[in-house]
């Protein structure tokens, strides 16, 4: 009986487990083959294409976010720091295309590194380090824009077409986007660096005995964070054409949901890149069907997502505590 017991237990530990990894892709194929039956418009190139293009800013910013709550933390300055991104590489494009890629991604970066240096260093928490971040950051955008008033245009024509020009009907920015994933998945999974910040998030205690570099690993996941929020603030201006200082107000939320519906744990320690990419394009159907409905408020369609994020974040903390140790 005891035996029969155990087996049960297992088939249930492992069901909870691939449904917590593998949930978001599944949900995502649901999504899309219903929507395809229910609105003639859903499965058009054009309109996928749309929902990738429209997804790849987030989909970048939520790579980044995915390290920083992978080892335990949380990075609430990434919407303030993509605005600021946007900004700096229309100012920079004065320069042409290298100035206007490189001082978005240099600053942010710098931003990114500084958070994490006093997270890792100062061990201050990393929710009131990234809070300041978020209000510091969306006063400097303001400041270098005469409180909003100055929306700079991108000079550089080159810079533009990582926006606006693309293989197959995607922007450079589609491109751009999968490549950082794919580096990504490597670092996580096949290096010591990734296999670190997996263990930080499973128990910093822990890896501080076993002798990992825990302030490094801290420091270098919030300046990645920052350099991404930054890279992708520097493409959506290049989509836009402009450095828009109102973009970014709320994406930091957009972010977390995007990696915890990926199937990456809140707390840290279980996840992977691939969930978060699955769970940005989920965002942007769910997003689609209510564009599609056309009859909801703004209110409403708020409504809507937060109560989707409710329940799939009830859905993965119930997954997490049957899937066992």
């Amino acid at each position: 009986m005891s035996l029969t017991i155990d087996r049960t237990e297992r088939r249930r530990q492992r069901f909870a487990s691939i449904a917590q990894k593998q949930g978001a892709f599944v949900v995502l194929a649901i999504l899309l083959i219903v929507g395809t039956f229910s609105f003639d418009t859903f499965a058009t190139r054009y309109s996928l294409t749309n929902i990738v293009v429209g997804s790849s800013f987030l989909a970048i910013v939520a790579l980044g976010m995915t390290f920083v709550i992978l080892t335990g933390g949380i990075d609430l300055s990434v919407g303030s720091v993509f605005a600021l991104g946007g900004v700096l590489a229309a100012y920079g494009s004065e320069y042409g295309f290298i100035g206007a890629l490189l001082l978005p991604v240099v600053v942010c970066g710098a931003i990114g590194a500084l958070q994490g240096f006093f997270i890792a260093y100062g061990r201050m928490a990393p929710f009131i380090v990234t809070l300041a971040g978020l209000l510091g950051v969306r006063g400097v955008v303001f400041a270098i824009t005469d409180e909003g008033s100055v929306t700079p245009d991108v000079e550089s024509d080159a810079f533009i077409s990582l926006g606006q020009d693309g293989p197959l009907g995607f922007t450079w920015s589609v491109v751009l986007m999968l490549v950082a994933y794919a580096i990504a998945a490597v670092v996580l999974h096949r290096t010591s660096a990734g296999q670190s910040a997996l263990a930080i998030g499973g128990s910093e205690d822990a890896a501080n005995l076993m002798g990992l570099p825990v302030p490094r690993i801290k420091l270098t996941v919030y300046l990645m964070s920052g350099l991404l929020a930054g890279l992708a603030g520097a493409l959506n201006a290049a989509r836009s054409s402009s450095g828009v200082t109102t973009v970014g107000v709320g994406m930091e939320l957009e972010a977390i949901a995007a990696v915890v519906i990926g199937g990456t744990l809140l707390t840290g320690g279980r996840g992977g890149v691939a969930g978060t990419l699955a769970g940005v394009l989920l965002l942007g159907v769910i997003q689609k069907y209510i564009n599609l409905i056309g009859d909801l408020s703004s209110s409403y369609q708020n409504v809507v997502s937060g109560l989707f994020l409710l329940a799939v974040v009830v859905v993965q903390t119930t997954l997490s505590r049957n899937r066992g140790p």
